[in-house]
């Protein structure tokens, strides 16, 4: 390279650009973690005072149940309160209550008792929208609401489903027959009714109209209708709506009028007239 010439001129290195350093999230990711354990707590305080308002509810409401039918301190009654309790509480009503005990001895009238209600009020007067309560009783349970219905074999009663069935004896010249009867059960004006539905005589199926023949006014002791009234063992508000023998069972359906949440009147035990 001569002295005149000039130095080539070397090109500029490309220009780099440093790139921004990522700006930190942590603050986002906290705020995000704090919403998350906020809402957690606030659900946790939910459940929790949801759950603290079902124990009260149902505790209270069975100490009413043992208080109002007098039954001892230590029965076991369940207490069913569908749905989330504390929007109840705040509307005022109670949507739906199941209670349910076996063995409620209601003196004669006695046996595994279920009762729903729906929209009962918690305030006010209102009472509750409406209610019915079914009764199960077995075959001794039976024999001993009988027990109270005079001249009644009682000791004899059996079940065979549809109808119940009784025995006793018919005597007429020094000659005493067994007499078998079934019986259908229903329920009239509140009151249990049982009507013959068979007969048997010394262990022969029988009419009516031939058992009348042969015994003449003496088949009229077991040819009768018998009433058995339960008004005397039940809240007043309380009536018997039907009633039948399913397998060993006897199931006895009851409408109860809702006022009875609320009125003392109903609450008491009825009458027999």
């Amino acid at each position: 390279m001569t002295a005149g010439d000039t130095q080539p001129t070397q090109p500029l290195p490309p220009h780099t650009y440093m790139e921004a350093a990522p700006k930190r999230r942590r603050r986002a990711w906290t705020w995000v973690v704090a919403l998350i354990v906020v809402a957690g707590l606030a659900v946790a305080a939910w459940f929790a005072g949801e759950w603290i308002a079902r124990v009260v509810v149902t505790s209270t409401i069975r100490e009413q149940v043992i208080t109002q039918l007098s039954l001892p301190a230590d029965q076991q009654v369940d207490v069913t309160v569908e749905g989330a309790v504390l929007p109840q509480l705040i509307s005022g009503s109670l949507d739906e209550v199941t209670i349910s005990s076996d063995d409620v001895e209601l003196e004669a009238f006695s046996g595994d008792v279920t009762i729903r209600a729906q929209d009962i009020a918690i305030r006010g007067d209102a009472g509750a929208g409406a209610a019915s309560a079914a009764v199960v009783m077995d075959e001794e349970q039976l024999r001993t609401l009988l027990s109270t219905v005079e001249n009644f074999p009682a000791g004899s009663v059996g079940l065979a489903e549809p109808n119940l069935t009784m025995s006793t004896e018919l005597s007429l010249f020094g000659v005493t027959l067994p007499v078998g009867v079934a019986l259908t059960p229903t329920a009239v004006e509140g009151d249990i009714v049982l009507t013959p539905a068979s007969l048997q005589l010394a262990g022969s199926d029988i009419q009516a109209a031939d058992l009348k023949s042969r015994f003449g006014g003496l088949a009229d002791t077991v040819l009768r209708d018998w009433t058995i009234c339960i008004a005397q063992y039940i809240p007043a508000g309380a009536t018997l709506t039907s009633i039948a023998v399913t397998g060993d069972q006897v199931v006895a359906d009851l409408d109860i009028d809702p006022a009875i949440v609320t009125d003392t009147a109903v609450q008491d035990v009825g009458v027999c007239e």
